[in-house]
């Protein structure tokens, strides 16, 4: 006797199908204790943003986020909440500012930087070897330190990882050493940029070349004021494209020196390699074409360049929130130093060399 259930065959398909659904809301809902907070503090800032025009609401965001940390630390619990605010909020918010820019511009803009470019990265890799040297830190350690100032702070730093194989403490001293000049950069340059009277466009090759992290390039210009974000957007992701050949070179140098990285599938490095450069930036590159071949409505740009602005606030609001002084502490003096002489170094040097090639104006 040949008996059918009704449950048997046709609930199988079912239950797969339903499964990435649960999957995708059980991601989301692990999302909210961290974006609830950062959405608070976001609309806060905004706020207070508009109540003191002269500060803005980044400040306030990535200040009160700092002094939430301090206060009572985030649980664990809503660490996924603010790394997604912190990263996929914050390279979207570099992709919507895409829609206000041409190719032309972009091209323009990435060329005229390279003079400035270029000295920066050379002070900051040789200043990593020779003062490195001098304060008595480690080989691998002053050389994360080095490119993580030089080129895209954190992101620089774990590419240069797959290549030399650093010790887990030396990456972590060296993100703390470079995270702990982010926030100096914030808070200190877009008032050292209205003191040298600079304009947009200067404080945004400035803070292009001479603050480590994307994140805070961001922050730092759009606190500065209207347009010196955008220009500082394409001197930052210009000088990210760097760590390409850096990378290749410190593994070709650590090949030759007898140390390679590798695994059971065979050297490590140059497979990791090509994925340094971030997804983000090809969309970034579609975005500008879009507003290149005019598919952006000229009056859309306003309304766009405030959801930049809103969505790099709460960005800024999470990374504040995720501040763990114990990290910084832990570092200790030394990679502090380095990571200081370094950080005024480098700015300084993008001043002088701004007035030199006469790209200040």
């Amino acid at each position: 006797m040949n008996v059918r259930h009704p449950a048997g065959p046709s609930s199988a398909p079912a239950e797969v199908e339903a499964a990435p659904g649960r999957t995708r809301l059980g991601r989301a809902t692990a999302l909210l204790p961290g974006l609830v907070p950062v959405v608070a503090l976001t609309a806060l800032a905004t706020l207070l943003g508009h109540l003191a025009p002269v500060v803005g609401p980044p400040v306030f965001a990535v200040v009160g986020g700092i002094g939430i940390a301090l206060i009572r630390p985030p649980a664990e619990r809503a660490r996924p909440g603010l790394n997604f605010a912190a990263k996929t909020v914050l390279k979207t918010s570099i992709v919507v500012l895409g829609t206000g820019l041409s190719f032309h511009e972009v091209l323009t803009i990435g060329s005229a930087s390279l003079p400035v470019l270029l000295g920066t990265l050379a002070v900051a890799l040789l200043g990593a070897v020779v003062i490195g040297r001098a304060l008595g830190v480690a080989r691998d350690l002053r050389t994360l330190i080095g490119v993580g100032t030089g080129i895209c702070g954190a992101s620089a730093i774990a590419a240069t990882d797959a290549v030399i194989s650093a010790s887990d403490a030396d990456v972590s001293y060296a993100i703390a050493t470079i995270f702990t000049f982010n926030v100096a950069a914030v808070l200190t340059f877009p008032s050292i940029g209205h003191a040298l009277g600079l304009s947009p466009h200067a404080f945004g090759l400035w803070a292009g070349t001479a603050v480590n992290d994307l994140s805070s390039v961001v922050a730092a210009s759009t606190i500065f004021g209207h347009g010196a974000a955008t220009y500082a957007v394409v001197v930052k992701l210009t000088r990210t494209l760097m760590i390409i050949p850096i990378a290749i070179a410190l593994s070709a140098w650590r090949a030759r020196a007898g140390r390679p990285r590798t695994t059971a599938n065979g050297p490590e490095a140059p497979r990791r390699i090509r994925h340094v450069v971030p997804v983000f930036i090809g969309w970034f590159l579609v975005a500008v074409a879009l507003n290149t071949f005019g598919l952006v409505p000229t009056s859309w740009h306003q309304a766009l360049s405030a959801i930049a602005e809103g969505m790099i606030t709460m960005a800024l609001g999470a990374i504040g929130m995720s501040t763990r002084p114990r990290d910084i502490r832990r570092a200790g003096f030394r990679p502090l130093a380095l990571g200081a002489i370094l950080w005024v170094l480098v700015a300084s040097t993008s001043l002088a060399l701004q007035a030199l090639t006469g790209t200040h104006v």
